[in-house]
């Protein structure tokens, strides 16, 4: 196991007494307390430090002091409380499975937790503080079971990041759900999902400080037994302890701390991973720091100043005014995507994530059947998406209208209809084509567009032009969205080329430039007007809605001038997806094929995206199955994988305008859901197929 995977033990610091540790301690307190001065001194009202010096002694103007205690303190007290629950949290997560990429929002504890408050508030009841906070634990505690369950404890670095995110994507995409369909009930909720720590008062700081004692408490009172398990289960149980109460235990108290930072401030994210990995650097030097009784709480005080810091210098950046809008999680979020890739770099042993992926090649009369099949399922969905909406229409008013002899009704229907339906089948083929390509040239049935960073570029560039430009053009997105889609894609392979090329270090990478996106657009969302931010969120979420013909036309021309040419050279893909060695000995530059086949697989994701928004999860599922029901040679994959992905996209958005009508969902949201499912499975399988 490699050491930089695992946390590190105690027996390997190298210098330092007692001093050295509560001089460390000392300076993180007095950092910490150095940045809450700073930040009561922002804001948008008149209370500089003079103020706030006046406010101290008890001689300051009623409306100075009416600032700093209604206002700027709870926001620093919050600040303090949430960093130290996050840092806490992610340090004994870290701990307890060994693994530094563990934390709550990797194992999707924030996303379980918001997901569960999100349903609560769509209920109608109004929940006290500690309730909320009960609602929350259990939502967190069932994501990190699953997570924790799948990734195993002490190996799988890049599964759990994996599952993690498949699965806070998932949950992600049901609460996004619970906004479009509830938003009278669930109004705000979008921004304090984000990670505000902005307070109205003290008393939601006063009731959670309570909870963060007990779980640093709890934590402290197991910290012998942790340090024991970070000799390993084995040495652990020869020293008495035992080793699954202790996991367990922990996991608890881990769960309650986040569920209590996310009841107060929402899900900040990537605190309780960058706070230990802090930490972890001065742990390597000083002697005992490493021992859990010290490294809890200076990783807690590392996220009290990591929260501090972002909200500080959210407030210079951007000034008071508009820092009002935007979480401090965004700040956050983006710290954690940059620390998620430089941890890529620094790993040398993530353990083998890709499944055994040995699929027969069934007989030709059996693949001809398949495609015959899938071909007339995806005439059905065509013909029901059709056909099904707010008015039902029969075959022969599609025949009417395709022969231009329909009523006036039933042409405004289909006229609007149509295109909706084209755009949402073109987009499924179009993300199964690339998704089948970057398994392909990165030998990894788990890497897609999504995972991998492609779709998050498009999506950002997409979503800035949008919420900017009311009157762009479809081209305008399109172009938009390739853009952000090559800088996004260059980024993510440009890293992984540089550090050898590792197939898993690339998802990994991926993984980060996918958050960092994710963050920007949420920061775009929260700083444009409320009209475009609804069209911004509505677009997020896979919708047709709105589409016309004009809107599909680059999405056609690209498939039109891709498919063919992917069919073309179906055999370089069969041994690109071989290894490094093969393609040199058949004469296929490995380089330039590699880069063709990524190029395209970016057209491809940028103008699915500008077609339709962002839909999840597709070039993962298409490929997979086809390659479960045709096998693994690409002159069978491109076409069944390419129904598959326009039947899969195509039904969901015919479901999300009809299931709930007159309310809608987008397609995306429903991939996502339906994806997350499979996409846990594939990883489940995995993994036990390595135990045995």
């Amino acid at each position: 196991m490699s050491a930089a995977v695992t946390a590190e033990a105690p027996v390997r610091r190298r210098s330092g007494g007692n001093g050295d540790v509560a001089g460390v301690l000392a300076g993180a307190l007095a950092l910490c307390a150095a940045l809450a001065l700073i930040d009561l001194t922002q804001g948008t009202a008149a209370v500089g430090p003079v103020e706030l010096w006046n406010v101290f002694l008890g001689s300051a103007d009623q409306d100075s002091a009416a600032v700093v205690m209604a206002s700027r303190l709870p926001r620093m007290l919050a600040g303090i409380v949430v960093g130290l629950a996050l840092g806490v949290a992610g340090a004994a997560l870290q701990s307890i499975s060994r693994n530094v990429l563990a934390s709550p929002d990797t194992l999707a504890v924030n996303a379980g937790a918001y997901f569960a408050l999100g349903i609560a508030s769509v209920t109608g009841f109004t929940l006290p503080l500690l309730a909320s906070s009960a609602v929350a634990f259990v939502g967190g505690l069932a994501a990190a079971v699953v997570v924790l369950g799948l990734s195993g404890l002490g190996t799988g670095a890049l599964r759990l990041v994996l599952a993690g995110s498949a699965l806070a994507l998932g949950l992600g995409s049901m609460t996004s759900a619970l906004l479009l369909l509830y938003p009278q009930a669930t109004e705000g909720l979008y921004q304090w999902g984000q990670g505000s720590i902005s307070q109205g008062g003290t008393s939601g700081v006063v009731q959670v400080a309570p909870l963060l004692v007990v779980g640093l408490a709890g934590l402290l009172l197991l910290g012998r037994r942790m340090d024991a398990l970070g000799l390993g289960d084995d040495a652990a149980r020869s020293l008495g302890v035992n080793v699954r109460s202790t996991r367990v235990g922990a996991v608890l108290l881990a769960v309650l701390l986040s569920a209590a930072a996310v009841t107060l401030a929402g899900p900040i994210g990537f605190v309780g991973l960058c706070a230990p990995a802090l930490v972890r650097p001065l742990a390597n030097r000083v002697q005992r720091l490493g021992r859990a009784v010290f490294f809890l709480p200076l990783a807690g005080l590392m996220g009290a100043n990591l929260i501090l810091a972002s909200d500080v210098a959210l407030r210079a950046v951007v000034g008071a005014d508009a820092s009002v809008r935007v979480p401090t999680g965004v700040i956050t979020s983006l710290v954690g995507a940059v620390f998620l890739i430089v941890l890529a770099f620094r790993a040398k042993d993530f353990g083998s994530v890709t499944p055994t992926d040995h699929h027969p090649l069934p007989p030709r009369w059996r693949y001809l059947l398949t495609v015959a099949v899938l071909a007339a399922v995806a005439l059905a969905v065509l013909a029901g998406s059709l056909l099904l909406g707010d008015a039902k229409l029969l075959l022969g008013d599609v025949l009417n209208w395709l022969a231009g002899e329909s009523g006036k009704v039933v042409g405004f229907v289909l006229d609007t209809r149509a295109p909706r339906v084209a755009a949402a089948m073109a987009a499924g083929a179009a993300l199964a084509l690339a998704g089948t390509l970057i398994q392909s040239i990165t030998r990894n049935p788990l890497a897609e567009p999504g995972l991998l960073g492609v779709s998050g570029g498009a999506g950002l560039a997409a979503v800035l032009v949008v919420s900017t430009v009311p009157l762009v053009s479809p081209w305008g997105i399109s172009l938009a969205a390739l853009a952000g889609a090559a800088l996004a894609a260059a980024l993510v392979f440009g890293l992984a080329a540089r550090g050898g090329y590792q197939q898993n270090r690339l998802v990994l990478i991926g993984v980060g430039v996918s958050a960092g996106t994710l963050a920007l657009v949420s920061l775009v969302i929260v700083l444009t007007d409320p009209f475009n931010a609804t069209k911004a969120l509505t677009w997020l979420a896979g919708s047709t809605y709105g589409r016309t013909f004009l809107d599909v036309l680059p999405l056609a021309a690209g498939l039109l001038v891709f498919v063919p040419m992917t069919a073309f050279r179906h055999r370089e893909l069969d041994i690109l997806s071989l290894d490094e060695d093969t393609p040199r000995l058949l004469g296929v530059p490995l380089a330039r094929a590699r880069l063709l086949f990524l190029v395209v697989s970016v057209i491809l994701t940028a103008l699915s995206i500008a077609a339709v928004g962002a839909v999840g999860f597709v070039g993962l599922v298409a490929p997979h199955a086809a390659r479960a029901l045709v096998g693994r040679r690409h002159t069978r994959v491109l076409p069944t994988a390419i129904l598959l992905g326009a039947i899969l996209v195509g039904a969901a958005d015919v479901l999300g305008r009809t299931v709930i009508a007159p309310a809608q969902l987008g397609a995306g949201l429903l991939t996502a859901v339906l994806g997350t499912p499979y996409f846990i499975w594939l990883l489940w399988r995995s993994r036990a197929r390595q135990a045995g």
